[in-house]
């Protein structure tokens, strides 16, 4: 049985984005308690994002704006930002205060509250409910107005321990052709044999 009051420790979030992502961001849970509505999860793919060095973050090259002040926080929190006037996306802040590195959550496998999931999102197919950033803030209800900055260490959004290692696969992240010699860095994760994975 899946304890979803198992919150990943504060002292993950200070670790290398890159171990944090592969050793426990991966397979953890993404919960939700929105409207007294509990939805969950697992986390199948992802994407890291640096703001010193990385020409597809934000935050680069360190630079604080009214949108990217949450990423130069202590890791911990959420960077909930709204893109192309539709979509809400979810990435946790890593790493010491000032560094503004994040991890984009790309995918999810819905654990629970997969009718309310279906109704936020007007679909009942489980493959299409959490395979995406846009979409899986639709089915836990999460948005920018509402959850950017939040700790992740309670409800109403919060991450909760994965059972363990997985195996998981490298490749280059989606959609950043703009970023020049950092496009095809392979710096999206995904499960291996998950079923939901928004692109393979």
């Amino acid at each position: 049985m899946i304890d979803y009051k198992q919150y990943i420790p504060a002292a993950s979030y200070l670790r290398d984005p890159f171990a944090f992502a592969q050793e426990e961001l991966l397979g953890a849970y993404l919960c939700s308690n929105i409207g007294k509505r509990f939805c969950a999860g697992k986390i199948t793919e992802l994407e890291v994002y640096l703001g010193h060095c990385d020409k597809a973050c934000h935050a680069y090259p360190d630079k604080k704006t009214k949108r990217t002040e949450v990423m130069f926080r202590q890791g911990g929190c959420a960077y909930v930002y709204f893109v192309y006037g539709m979509y809400n996306q979810f990435n946790v802040v890593v790493g010491k205060e000032g560094e503004a590195n994040a991890i984009l959550i790309r995918s999810l496998e819905p654990i629970a509250g997969i009718d309310i999931m279906r109704e936020r999102r007007h679909t009942e197919k489980l493959n299409n409910l959490t395979t995406g950033p846009g979409k899986l803030c639709q089915a836990l209800g999460i948005t920018a107005k509402e959850h950017n900055g939040l700790e992740l260490n309670q409800p109403p959004l919060w991450l909760a321990k994965g059972e363990g290692k997985n195996d998981f696969v490298s490749a280059p992240r989606v959609g950043i052709d703009y970023a020049e010699e950092y496009r095809d860095k392979p710096w999206r994760f995904y499960l291996k044999d998950s079923l939901f994975i928004s692109k393979k």
